[in-house]
């Protein structure tokens, strides 16, 4: 049985949160934090909800030292 995703749970309040409030993401910026720190306490590989923004960290450093 795989485990269950540390960060599920925040991940689906921001779903719920972007229901709430016609996907506006501005609205939705302190659940979005929320998963953020989740999925900095855990490995990268762990979360699979996590996997976007790790994703996001890696190009922005790709971009970062691009422009160096």
């Amino acid at each position: 049985m795989p485990q269950k995703d540390p960060c599920q749970k925040q991940a689906c309040e921001i779903q719920k949160c972007l229901q709430a409030n016609s996907y506006m993401e501005s609205k939705c910026q302190a659940v979005i934090q929320e998963l953020r720190k989740c999925c900095a306490q855990y490995p990268k590989g762990r979360s699979v909800v996590c996997s976007g923004f790790e994703k996001e960290e890696e190009e922005n450093l790709t971009l970062k030292s691009a422009s160096k």
